[in-house]
Formats: structure tokens, C-alpha cells, sequence
């Protein structure tokens, strides 16, 4: 990507936040299909074990508890994350660059602000393309971003991330950086993991970089409490899913009948996290035609939350072209952030 398209110190961006803010929907087709009519739902609960697909997770109440859940005293993955980013953002601002910030399930943008920081401080000009499904919490962290940063502009995008990194376009900056940031990856499944880091490098010119967080291996002691606090915000996180299930196709989900399970596999090295019903019950979902029956115990898998090797990792953005040029962690070894660049 050419230098020479953006004169960047000569850039004069509007001065009104509506002037500043670009806030684009992202749904395809095949989306519209699945995600409106439910697909996903009842191939979810008609199969055994049951699932759900983690993205009904985030409607926008359960992107308000989930920011919540950041600072939580037991959930150490924030503020460790956080740590690291306040020490060496400068850092890696002076590595990219000029360069825009793509920023994966951006929430409320509060570690972003670190970095955005670091290039302010340099006299960049800051472009910023936040990505997350809750176009709500996607607006309101956008404006509260363009009342403190008069230089910045955002062209946000609503919608998952496959289809956001299909759709983003070049860069009115010299370069670009998408961020994956708060461990978020674990999240992803293995087999589909090496499908998203491809897509992040076909987002990517050569020569472009790669911000990863990702929560390391540890005992489980410290693992679980993070992911079953002792406030319940994290039950009611999940319990969420089954109200907005509810809202969206007609349902009658009784929450108080199901309660949040999660546990650490330490074979696979993941939290694993379940709504177990309380008793033998059926649920109607009136707008999928689905009745579901549970027998008491009966789970529905909902998210698992996977930790990581700092070596075999660097290992596997390597083989998709996503050269690690830096690795930071934290004095416990709790969190590793990995700046990466694409060379190939």
C-alpha cells in the first residue's frame, strides 16, 4: 500500500461529531436468512448435545453485562490486558506508524482509547473502524470517542466478522492495524480459527499489522472464579441469551429455571460455559414453531473461552503469513499481546 495516497499531517477532517461518524449495517443475504428465521436456533436445540451460536450472547444487554463483567474483580483479563497495552502502546504506535485502527467486537472501546492515546500523542491522524454486532453499544461508545478526540474520524461497521473484513475498505491512512484485542479468540472454535486468521490477512496488505490478545494457559483456580463471579453478573451474561432468544422469536424461556455452569477442561484447555435446567420443562418458541423439551439437568452449550500457548500460537499466525514482531505479557505470565505484521 502506497505512502503517497494520504498526505496525512495535511488532512483536514470535519470538526462536528455527525460530520466525523459513519455508521454502516452489515447483514448479507445468507444472514438475513439464518439469523432472522432462526436457523440456527432450532438446528441448536433439536441436536444432542444442544447448543446455541455465542453470537446471541450480544444483544445489547448482553454487551452492557459483558462490560460489566471487564471489571469484575475476578476477571483479570481486562485489567491485565490493560496493564499491558498502558506500557507498551507507545510502542507500537511507533512501530506502525500512521496507520488506521480496525478494531474487532470493539464493545465500549476502553482499552482502545490507550492506543488512540499513543498515536494522539505522536500528532497522527487517527481514522478508527470499530466492528461489533450491537450497533447500540457501537454508537454510544463511537460518540463518546469523537467528544474526547476532536482529530478522529470513525467509519463504523455493524455486523460479524467475516463479513466486516470482506467489506472493509483501503485505508485513507499510510497503513492499517486490526486489533483483536481482550482474548477474544478463544472464543473461536480450533478449526475455525485458522479460517479467521486467513481472513485477517486477506484484510490485510503486505506489510500491514496484526494487534492480538490472547489469555495464556493457567491453574484453574484462577480460571473458573473469571467466568463464574461472585456478584452473578456472568450468569445473568448468559442467562441473557435465552431473553433475547425470547424477544426474538416469541419464546417463553423461564430464566429461572435454568442456571449458569461453567468449568475449566483442562484437557482442552478451555472454560466451557452451559444453561443447565433446573427441571424436567418445555419451551415453546412461537415464531420458529419449535418446542423444546429438557430434562432436568439437561445443558445447552453456549460459549467456550479457550487459553493459549504464547509459542504454538506465534507458531500458527506464522503459517498464515502473520509474522510476530513483538510479544508482551505480563510480570504473572497471566496475558500475552502479540503484535504481528502480514509479509506474505
Amino acid at each position: 500500500m502506497s505512502i503517497s495516497k494520504a498526505a496525512t499531517s495535511k488532512v483536514t477532517l470535519p470538526k462536528s461529531i455527525e460530520e466525523r461518524l459513519h455508521i454502516e449495517g452489515l447483514v448479507s443475504a445468507n444472514e438475513v436468512v439464518i439469523f432472522n428465521s432462526g436457523t440456527d436456533v432450532v438446528q441448536g436445540l433439536t441436536q444432542t448435545p444442544k447448543t446455541l451460536p455465542t453470537h446471541y450472547l450480544y444483544d445489547d444487554r448482553g454487551s452492557e453485562l459483558f462490560e460489566q463483567i471487564c471489571e469484575l474483580p475476578e476477571y483479570y483479563l481486562t485489567r491485565t490486558e490493560t496493564k499491558i497495552l498502558q506500557q507498551y502502546a507507545g510502542e507500537i504506535a511507533r512501530i506502525t506508524g500512521p496507520c488506521e485502527l480496525v478494531e474487532l467486537g470493539s464493545g465500549s472501546s476502553t482499552k482502545t482509547r490507550i492506543i488512540l492515546d499513543a498515536y494522539e500523542k505522536l500528532g497522527y491522524p487517527m481514522l478508527y473502524v470499530p466492528i461489533d454486532v450491537s450497533a447500540g453499544i457501537l454508537e454510544t461508545s463511537a460518540r463518546q470517542l469523537l467528544a474526547d478526540y476532536p482529530s478522529l474520524k470513525v467509519n463504523a461497521l455493524a455486523g460479524t466478522y467475516e463479513l466486516a473484513l470482506a467489506k472493509i475498505l483501503p485505508s485513507e491512512l499510510p497503513s492499517r492495524m486490526i486489533a483483536f484485542i481482550g482474548s477474544t479468540l478463544g472464543n473461536i472454535r480450533p478449526k475455525q480459527c485458522d479460517l479467521f486468521l486467513s481472513q485477517i490477512t486477506n484484510a490485510l496488505e503486505v506489510g500491514e499489522y496484526f494487534l492480538l490478545g490472547i489469555d495464556l494457559q493457567k491453574p484453574k483456580d484462577i480460571l473458573e472464579p473469571a467466568y463464574d463471579d461472585s456478584q452473578g453478573v456472568t450468569a445473568a451474561f448468559n442467562l441473557n441469551m435465552l431473553s433475547h432468544l425470547n424477544r426474538r422469536f416469541a419464546g417463553n424461556f423461564d430464566t429461572t429455571q435454568f442456571e449458569h455452569w461453567s468449568f475449566y477442561n483442562e484437557r482442552e484447555h478451555q472454560i466451557e460455559s452451559y444453561l443447565r435446567s433446573l427441571r424436567s420443562q418445555s419451551v415453546e418458541l412461537a415464531a420458529l414453531n419449535l418446542q423444546v423439551d429438557f430434562a432436568l439437568g439437561e445443558t445447552i452449550h453456549t460459549e467456550i473461552s479457550r487459553k493459549f500457548d504464547l509459542n504454538m500460537m506465534k507458531q500458527q499466525l506464522t503459517s498464515q503469513g502473520l509474522v510476530p514482531l513483538h510479544e508482551w505479557t505480563d510480570s504473572d505470565q497471566w496475558f500475552g499481546l502479540l503484535l504481528c505484521q502480514r509479509q506474505f
